[in-house]
């Protein structure tokens, strides 16, 4: 009789551990618990813990509630302005309702990506390059509500939505980087032009005050002179005051003035040559060896 109620006693404690290890459940912290019971959803959502359900009868589904990173992998598509660029993105979400995760979509996950390729090639049809480039922060807020829009159906909500890379056409870069080299270089040329015109208004100013101070650009010499002479030993300045040069230019003839148009030109004076004879008026007279003078020259009696 005693060895009959311990063996029941035995066979009771094993059927209990049985069933106690047959229905019991642990959720994780980060988990929570949705029981079917022959099929239908308990509105009862299990915590994390220690939790029991019916073995055969009950069925328990862990739902994640952590954050998911999904990258969304590179689509092809063309921009507003006509450019062919590829574009990949990453997804941050997660379960904010596990009963409609579970019930409403098949695989949430699955469907959300989905769903942000889709976004992610209606947002590059709609933008230009300048925005994918450098107004990334808009087109995530923008991406952000088109994939959060349906996602709320399905119990799931996106936390963060950015554009990872965009890539270009190789002659699409190279274009960019001439249009940048023109630009810069167009810039530095507005500002050492706008730098000259600084330059000489300053110049002019300096210029109204020496022409006051004649002494001043004798001074201003001096400096350039020192000036020189600190940097390169080697080399030797020898300024011309200003005030030779205005004297040199003053003491040079005038230019002959150019002959009026329509004006012959004056004829060569012609000297009469000398006679060797003596003939002639104006014949040389040489004295005569003895001192006396020399006789008066015959002239040709030309009358009749």
């Amino acid at each position: 009789m005693v060895e009959e109620l311990l063996t029941a006693a035995i066979a009771a404690g094993v059927g209990v551990v049985v069933y106690v290890g047959a229905a019991a459940r642990v959720v994780k912290q980060y988990e929570r618990g949705l029981v079917f019971r022959l099929g239908r959803l308990r509105e009862e959502i299990r915590p994390p813990g220690f939790t029991v359900i019916v073995p055969g009868i009950d069925r328990l589904r862990k739902v994640n509630m952590q954050i998911v990173t999904m990258p969304v992998p590179a689509q092809e598509g063309i921009t507003r302005d006509n450019v062919t660029v590829r574009v990949d993105a990453v997804v941050y979400f997660k379960v904010v309702d596990p009963a409609s995760a579970i019930i409403a979509v098949e695989d949430y996950r699955f469907a959300v990506s989905q769903m942000a390729q889709t976004s992610l090639r209606s947002i590059i049809g709609k933008s230009d390059l300048d925005d994918l480039l450098s107004n990334r922060e808009m087109l995530n807020q923008g991406l952000e509500l088109m994939i959060d829009s349906p996602a709320v159906g399905w119990g799931v909500g996106v936390d963060r939505v950015e554009i990872k890379d965009v890539s270009l056409p190789e002659t699409m870069k190279r274009s960019m980087a001439r249009q940048a080299e023109a630009d810069r270089e167009r810039r530095a040329r507005v500002i050492n032009a706008d730098a000259e015109l600084q330059a000489s208004h300053k110049l002019a100013e300096a210029a109204a005050v020496m022409s006051d101070q004649p002494a001043a650009l004798q001074l201003r010499l001096l400096q350039t002179v020192v000036a020189v002479a600190a940097e390169k030993n080697s080399t030797l300045v020898l300024p011309f005051p200003v005030e030779l040069l205005r004297f040199l230019e003053r003491a040079a003839p005038p230019p002959a003035a150019p002959p009026a148009p329509g004006a012959s030109a004056p004829a060569p004076a012609v000297t009469p040559p000398d006679t060797a004879a003596g003939l002639g008026p104006g014949a040389a007279s040489e004295p005569c060896l003895d001192g006396s003078p020399p006789p008066p020259s015959a002239e040709p009696d030309v009358r009749g």
